[in-house]
């Protein structure tokens, strides 16, 4: 069972596309760049949650004694 996609572009939308992407630049950052930055994210995710688990020990372990 397919189903037909029809596109219907209009002169106006045709036209003004290219002039509204010649207007604003590309802000795309390289896909390393990305790696790094979710890297950096995710190792700083960990420690703050190692860290929470760490008083979150602490002040249980305290409570025991």
């Amino acid at each position: 069972m397919a189903t037909n996609i029809t596109i219907i572009e209009t002169q106006r939308a045709r036209t003004s596309a290219p002039a509204a992407t010649a207007a604003t630049p590309s802000r795309k950052l390289p896909g390393w760049l990305w790696f790094i930055a979710l890297w950096c994210l995710g190792v700083a995710a960990a420690m703050s949650l190692g860290f929470a688990f760490r008083l979150l020990m602490n002040a249980t372990l305290f409570a025991v004694r």
